[in-house]
């Protein structure tokens, strides 16, 4: 097993050993005094720190982009965008370094926007990318697809959004890669190039390991499983299949290039009239806050 996925393991692990003995200290039981309970999550600290420096020098020099298709088709809107910032997401763990995440938006004000308060949550039914298809972004094999995680409501309240990020995305994290991307494709494209769609609605998948598709092809649709706050598409290229050793890769989509954080952008056959509307959607301020 490679370095790399050992470090990964053990500081899972590590954190994991921290939860419960803290379990363990609350309930009375702790067979030692409490200043070990901070061991495991010393060794965490330290081993994230330690596969962040790696990381960092592993992504000195930016790789060349990849050209691809894009993954859907209709207007969309882009958020953590890596043509903004890189690492788009905030960290190169799981080969993020260039991904993006997009929110279908057919017309501006067609998706619920932020809620403070009310509604705590929203069914998934009510944002227009649940349910909308994921293509092939070109001729590839898939290597993994999984689709029986659950599509939870969405995290588009402040109460929802504090709950997901100090609880939800705590324990995702502990319980590794797949509970992040939920359920998800990945495709080998050739020339050590792997894309990834994240999030698919449950029982969505056309495809299975194995199989051989063509660009366009449909594979999956989109929907709500993982740490998502609502009904998008998490999509990256990357080096591996395992997401504990892949690193990133950056991307270009035909004709559209790599869309910046709240533009808005048309994927797929066009009219004139809708280019020309694609070009009034590509402003800076469209779209709510990115998601996590």
């Amino acid at each position: 097993m490679p370095a790399r996925k050992l470090l990964v393991i053990f500081c899972r692990l590590s954190w994991v050993t921290y939860v419960a003995l803290i379990v363990v200290a609350l309930s009375g039981r702790l067979p030692f005094g409490l200043g070990w309970i901070w061991v495991p999550a010393a060794v965490a600290i330290a081993l994230t720190l330690e596969m962040s420096r790696q990381a960092r020098a592993r992504h000195a020099v930016r790789p060349p982009a990849v050209e691809v298709a894009a993954p859907v088709t209709g207007r969309w809107t882009a958020l953590n965008s890596p043509a903004d910032k890189v690492p788009s997401h905030g960290t190169h763990s799981l080969g993020q370094t260039y991904a993006v995440d997009i929110v279908a938006e057919p017309a501006p004000g067609a998706r619920p926007a932020f809620a403070w308060l009310w509604p705590v949550v929203r069914r998934n039914r009510a944002f227009p990318a649940f349910g909308e298809p994921l293509l092939a972004v070109a001729d590839g094999t898939v290597v993994h697809a999984t689709d029986r995680q659950r599509d939870h409501l969405s995290r588009t309240s402040l109460p929802a959004l504090v709950y997901m990020t100090l609880i939800e995305a705590a324990v995702r994290e502990l319980s590794g890669a797949g509970w992040i991307t939920g359920n998800q494709l990945v495709l080998d494209l050739g020339d050590g190039t792997y894309a990834l769609y994240a999030h698919l609605q449950r029982g969505s998948l056309a495809v299975r390991p194995g199989d051989r598709v063509r660009a366009g092809q449909l594979l999956a649709r989109c929907g709500n499983s993982g740490n998502s706050t609502e009904p998008h598409v998490h999509f990256q290229l990357m080096d591996h299949a395992d997401l504990d050793l892949a690193r990133g890769i950056p991307f270009r989509w035909h004709g559209i290039g790599v869309p910046a954080n709240g533009d808005a952008f048309l994927a797929g056959e066009q009219t004139g009239e809708q280019a020309g509307e694609q070009t009034e959607g590509r402003t800076a301020g469209e779209g709510p806050t990115a998601l996590g």
